[in-house]
């Protein structure tokens, strides 16, 4: 039983869906893909800035970084384990190395990273501005997928004051995070500071992810768990007998 309920653990926003469960037992390390998955995600970062700043070789050091991400997914592949997460992060690597190499400046290793940081900061804004928590629409569609009858879907967690609530905070706080990066490391990469601005999106990246995690999991934990009780709560009312004779007479 207990490794059928490591098998249904998830990491990032899906850890959060399964907030709030009757036998939730939320780790901060398993969400952020745990000891394993936080050294795959921050090794290549922390090749880069160093090689970079030891041999002055951007050629090189994008040549060790490369090897070192496939050698991650090659590595689970021989033990036979998940690749996604690797996978992602080598094809996530891959377009860093590739944009660094082409301009032939090392800074440009985190132009992506400006990018998402930017697109997600205007995606949560604009849906903070319609009154839509971005964070929520998310959750919600990782804890159950709409296949059909969307408005139900929809106004089941949007109708739930509280837990709308919960859901504004979080995207404004993962918000405020996504413009944090962009203030602080932005003026690092326009004055061409590549060692500080490594640092700084190390510090920032895994440190700050699983904050933020952490702290969104205390805030939507108890609303989401008297959503999750007053929907099961209703459906066992729907299908009670009771409810099911009042619908043959009605």
């Amino acid at each position: 039983m207990a490794d059928q309920r490591n098998e249904r653990k998830r990491t990032g926003l899906g850890a959060l869906a399964q907030a709030g469960g009757d036998d939730a037992d939320f780790s901060v390390i398993e969400a952020i893909g745990g000891p394993r998955g936080v050294v795959e995600s921050m090794l290549p970062g922390v090749v880069f800035v160093v090689l970079f700043i030891a041999t002055s070789d951007l050629n090189l050091t994008i040549a060790v970084s490369a090897a070192l991400a496939v050698v991650q997914v090659l590595a689970r592949l021989v033990q036979r384990q998940s690749v996604m997460g690797a996978l992602s992060g080598l094809i996530a690597v891959g377009i860093c190395l590739v944009w660094a190499w082409k301009s032939h400046e090392a800074r440009n290793y985190y132009m992506m990273g400006f990018i998402t940081n930017a697109v997600y900061a205007v995606l949560l804004a604009i849906s903070l501005a319609v009154r839509v928590p971005g964070l929520g629409l998310v959750i919600e569609f990782i804890r159950q997928m709409p296949t059909e009858r969307f408005k139900t879907w929809f106004h089941g967690w949007m109708d739930d004051k509280p837990l709308k609530r919960a859901y504004t905070i979080i995207t404004g706080l993962w918000l405020g995070l996504f413009a944090l990066r962009l203030v602080v490391q932005v003026p690092l990469y326009l004055t061409d500071h590549v060692a500080a601005l490594g640092v700084t999106r190390l510090l920032m990246g895994i440190p700050f992810w699983a904050l933020a995690i952490w702290v969104s999991y205390l805030v939507i934990a108890t609303p989401l768990h008297r959503h999750k009780a007053a929907a099961a709560a209703k459906a066992a009312t729907d299908d009670s007998p009771d409810a099911a004779a009042s619908d043959g007479r009605s």
